[in-house]
């Protein structure tokens, strides 16, 4: 619940700060009626980022990937026990 609150907080600042700048014409009022456009595109954009930069922080496992092979022999050893065909090594 808290979070949400945070968000529409956020959503009700960024909507006075435009109404704002839409009365007060500090802006030219062609490029105010943008600025929602310009901000859903940097979110956008943000996001982007934020995702590429999770996968080349993506961390390698290198114990995890020998744990998971084991797991693989294992399953394999069973599978052949109990007569089922799994294919060539």
């Amino acid at each position: 619940m808290k979070h949400i609150v945070k968000i529409m907080t956020f959503l009700v600042a960024v909507t006075a700060v435009w109404i704002s700048l839409l009365q007060t014409a500090m802006i030219p009022q062609s490029h105010t009626w943008l600025l929602p456009l310009y901000f859903i595109v940097s979110l956008g954009c943000y996001g982007l980022l934020m995702v590429g930069v999770g996968l080349m922080r993506f961390p390698t496992c290198p114990h995890e990937a020998t744990l998971l092979q084991q797991d693989v022999i294992e399953a394999k050893q069973f599978l052949k026990h109990n007569g089922v065909d799994v294919g060539s090594d």
